[in-house]
């Protein structure tokens, strides 16, 4: 392929998306820059307060529980109240919390400190996912949430590299530059994102049409997207395994801690370097045959850690299930967005991003606890069987609810996309270089119900 057929597929992946989505796609990438706090925290809570491992775990635990709960009620709010203001309302409380832990020192104080912002972080998920479906026509929202899980993962990869660079400076140094991160980001949305909440239908009496009503029990109801949410927690148990368990199973093959810091860097290279391309090349694919692909794709590469022994194929296990989750994180967004309908498109984003905050609670647990009773072999057994599983539940059930209607490259109904108006021309992302480093031992949290940040 020459250089000139690779510029064109560069601008034909980035091209015909509304200004007001390259805004949120700097606000994502500025967020992410400064994403120092659950990158560092276990590192801050051990080396600079002197608590134990298990502490450490239990506070990053109660931040994934407090996601469980801030995703239905950024849902809400959503819809309720509109997705700007939720955004930059739960991005400074994000902010505040960031900028609190470089006051607080107490350990049960960090901890209600992340917890907070467990809920302030998921809250704000499901306002940018609602976001983007109101801002993209249908045909564009894959490629859209591609580009904004790519921002996303850039920006983590810069926080890593920049963050292990900078720790001379102190741990609270580092929060308080996550809290002006994440401070720039909500003034980003704030003055050039335009609000998209479609107006509610009213009846003659301005009451709002009672089938426009919608609770988290009623999308729970859904039976189509209820199983596409239980198809999700299953790869999301599969996805999040390995960052518990790799650095585990490569200590039981005998390799340094440096190691896995090698190994676990491949996974952001892959995706910075090659998520684009991914886009590309998936992008007229139906959505089933992707998500069936992708789940396939996370149970042999995990499922092969049971096999490997050295760093190469430890890495080249990483390879396999970073392919799926490149494939899968835009994937489930767009589908999530495919069946939520337009006055609820908060709460089933929200609904959505349970399955990933309660993944990113409960994998931990259970994989540490596999690796302590039969061991890290049955750990990866157990993530083949579980990603098996999903492919089939995903090409046996949800085939007809996620056809696609439209064909690729089709303008849906309701092309001009909301809060744009006519003739805006469609922005370009700043110029980024593909530069990546993954911090020893730790974990990048999850992401992703729908790639936003």
């Amino acid at each position: 392929m020459s250089i000139d057929s690779l510029r064109r597929s560069a601008r034909a992946t980035v091209s015909g998306l509304p200004a007001g989505f390259w805004w949120l796609w700097l606000s994502t990438l500025v967020n992410r820059t400064g994403a120092f706090v659950l990158t560092f925290l276990s590192l801050y809570l051990t080396q600079e307060l002197g608590h134990s491992a298990w502490f450490a775990g239990l506070v990053l635990a109660l931040h994934g529980l407090g996601g469980v709960a801030g995703s239905p009620l950024g849902g809400t709010l959503t819809d309720k109240w509109g997705r700007r203001p939720t955004m930059v309302t739960m991005h400074l409380v994000t902010a505040s919390c960031a900028a609190a832990l470089a006051l607080v020192s107490t350990g049960w104080g960090v901890a209600a400190v992340v917890l907070v912002m467990g809920v302030s972080m998921q809250a704000v998920r499901p306002s940018i996912s609602a976001t983007i479906t109101d801002m993209v026509p249908e045909h564009d929202r894959r490629r859209a949430f591609a580009l904004n899980y790519w921002a996303l993962n850039l920006g983590f990869a810069v926080a890593a590299f920049g963050g292990g660079a900078a720790i001379f400076l102190g741990y609270r140094t580092l929060f308080v530059i996550e809290a002006v991160a994440v401070t720039l980001c909500a003034l980003i949305v704030f003055l050039r994102l335009p609000e998209t909440r479609p107006e509610a239908r009213r009846n003659p009496a301005g009451e709002i049409v009672e089938k426009d009503r919608v609770s988290v029990l009623d999308v729970l109801r859904d039976a189509p997207f209820r199983t596409l949410v239980l198809l999700n927690l299953l790869v999301c148990l599969v996805f999040t395994a390995p960052w518990v368990g790799l650095p585990l199973s490569m200590a039981a093959a005998g390799l340094e801690p440096g190691a896995y810091g090698a190994v676990i860097a491949v996974n952001g290279v892959v995706i910075v370097a090659f998520q684009l391309l991914v886009n590309k090349v998936t992008e007229k694919r139906s959505p089933t045959v992707l998500l069936t692909v992708s789940s396939l794709l996370f149970a042999v590469g995990t499922g092969a850690t049971a096999l490997a022994g050295t760093p190469l194929v430890f890495a080249a296990t990483v390879v396999v299930w970073t392919i799926g989750e490149m494939v899968h994180v835009p994937t489930n967004a767009a589908a999530t967005a495919k069946l939520a309908p337009e006055h609820a498109r908060g709460r089933y984003q929200g609904v959505m991003g349970m399955s990933w905050a309660l993944s990113g609670f409960l994998a931990p647990i259970l994989a540490g606890w596999v690796v302590d009773g039969p061991g890290p072999d049955y750990l990866w057994m157990g993530t083949a069987v579980l990603g098996a599983v999903a492919a089939i539940g995903y090409t046996t059930r949800l085939r007809k609810a996620l056809a696609d209607d439209t064909p690729a490259g089709t303008p849906a109904e309701a092309d001009t996309p909301a809060g744009t108006p006519a003739g805006t021309p469609a922005g370009t992302p700043a110029d980024a270089s593909p530069a990546l480093t993954k911090a020893v031992g730790t974990a990048r949290e999850p992401e992703p119900q729908d790639a936003v940040s």
